[in-house]
C-alpha cells in the first residue's frame, strides 16, 4: 500500500493537514508557481536548458486504489480526481509512454520528449480492473501494474484475479513484480528476499506467460543490500516511492515516483509534479536506512544545476530543514531532532525556468531501535 506523501511544493510554513489546511496548502502552491524566483541569469538558464536537452528524463506517477468504496484509506484516489489527472495528461503538453519504453531509453541513452510521463499502479487491487483500467483505456494511456502475487492467489475479493490480469496483459498493460507477499523486506535474510522475488516471478510467468522486467519495492522501502539483490535478479529497473524525476543518470534500481492519493492528489499538485525537472545530485549519504539518528544527510549538487542558493529541503516530520554548505556544491541537511521510527521522506527543490521546479527526494527508513520515542 502506498504510504502518505509529503507536500511536493516548497512550504512557506508548517501547514496543518485538515481540510482548511489543504486549502492553504494549495494557495501556497499557486503562489509559489506564479512567483518563480528571480536572479537566475540568462547564461545559467541557457546552460540548464542545454543540460535538460541532453538528459533523458520522465515523471513516473504511482497510484494504488480507486474510488470511495474500497479499503485503503490514504492510498485511495477518488474517481473524479483520477479523471482530472487523465484530462490533464490528455489536454496538456505531455507524452505518456509505457514504462518499459522509458527504461529502455535510459539504458540506451536515447532522449525522451519533454514532459514525458509514465503511470504505475501498485498491488493489483480490484478497483484497478473495475475503475482505473476502463478510464485509462478510453483515454489511450498506457500503464504498468506491479503485482504482489500472494494476494491474487488468495482470491480474497479485494485483489484482482489472474483472469483479470490476463485481460490487462492481453490489452498491452505492463506487468511488473512487487514480490510475493508485499512484506517489509529491508533487513531480512538475503535468501528470503530472493525467494520472495523468485516466487512472484514464477507465479506471474505460470499464469500470464510473462517474466517481469520491472520491480517496485514494497512500501518503497529499500537499502543498498536490497537494491543489489534486486539488480542481481535480472530486472531492468526498480522503483521506490520517493518523490523526484527519473532520469538517465540516476541509479536504475532506485528510481523515484510521485505517489498519488486523495490527501496529496489535487490537480495543482499533479500538474506541478508532471512538469517537474530533475535535481541532479551525487555522493548522497547515508544509505536509505541510516545508522545514526538524526542522520548525517549530505549530497553534492551537479554544476549543471546552476546557483544552489535557492535550494530548499523538507522532511515529512519537521517541515523545512537547515541547509549547511560544506563546499561549493556539497550541502548537509540539519534535522532539529531525532526522527521517529519508520518511513521519513525528504524532498529537496530548486526553481527552474518557465515556472517549473527541480526535485530530488529520498525515503529514509529509520530502524525501530534508532527512532525517537
Amino acid at each position: 500500500m502506498l504510504g502518505p506523501n509529503v507536500t511536493l511544493m516548497p512550504k512557506i510554513a508548517r501547514i496543518p493537514s485538515s481540510g482548511a489546511g489543504r486549502g492553504w496548502r494549495e494557495l501556497a502552491l499557486a503562489v509559489c508557481v506564479l512567483a518563480v524566483m528571480s536572479g537566475v541569469g540568462s547564461e545559467a538558464v541557457r546552460a540548464q536548458t542545454a543540460a535538460e536537452a541532453a538528459l533523458g528524463r520522465a515523471v513516473v506517477f504511482a497510484y494504488s486504489r480507486f474510488g470511495d468504496d474500497v479499503e485503503g484509506g490514504a492510498s485511495t484516489v477518488d474517481l473524479d480526481r483520477l479523471q482530472e489527472h487523465i484530462d490533464e495528461l490528455k489536454g496538456g503538453d505531455y507524452k505518456v509512454l509505457p514504462l518499459p519504453e522509458i527504461v529502455a531509453a535510459f539504458k540506451s541513452g536515447r532522449l525522451l520528449p519533454d514532459r514525458t510521463v509514465a503511470i504505475t499502479i501498485d498491488e493489483a487491487d480490484r478497483s484497478v480492473y473495475t475503475q482505473a483500467w476502463p478510464r485509462l483505456k478510453a483515454a489511450g494511456l498506457p500503464f504498468t501494474i506491479f503485482v504482489a502475487t500472494d494476494s491474487v492467489d488468495r482470491n480474497s475479493g479485494s485483489s484482482m484475479s489472474w483472469s483479470q490480469l490476463r485481460e490487462l496483459a492481453a490489452d498491452g498493460v505492463t506487468i511488473g513484480s512487487e514480490t510475493a507477499s508485499h512484506a517489509h523486506l529491508v533487513g531480512e535474510d538475503r535468501a528470503y528476499v530472493i525467494g520472495q522475488i523468485a516466487r512472484a516471478n514464477e507465479r506471474i510467468n505460470a499464469e500470464l506467460g510473462i517474466r517481469p522486467t520491472l520491480f517496485a519495492y514494497p512500501y518503497g522501502e529499500y537499502d543498498d543490500a536490497m537494491r543489489e539483490i534486486v539488480k542481481g535478479q535480472g530486472f531492468d529497473a526498480a522503483f521506490g516511492q520517493q518523490s523526484g524525476v527519473a532520469h538517465s543518470r540516476a541509479d536504475r534500481y532506485a528510481l523515484p515516483r510521485f505517489t498519488l492519493s486523495d490527501p496529496y492528489g489535487s490537480i495543482e499538485r499533479f500538474r506541478l509534479a508532471a512538469q517537474s525537472l530533475p535535481l541532479l545530485v551525487s555522493d548522497m549519504t547515508p544509505d536509505p536506512v541510516p545508522a545514526d539518528n538524526p542522520p548525517d544527510f549530505a549530497f553534492t549538487i551537479d554544476p549543471l544545476m546552476g546557483d544552489i542558493g535557492t535550494l530548499a529541503c523538507f522532511a515529512s516530520d519537521f517541515g523545512a530543514l537547515g541547509i549547511e554548505r560544506l563546499g561549493d556544491r556539497r550541502v548537509a541537511l540539519r534535522f532539529p531532532d531525532a526522527l521517529p521510527p519508520g518511513r521519513e521522506r525528504i524532498n529537496c527543490t530548486m526553481p527552474a525556468s518557465g515556472g517549473r521546479w527541480r526535485w530530488y527526494g529520498i525515503q529514509l527508513l529509520v530502524p525501530e531501535e534508532l527512532g525517537r520515542d
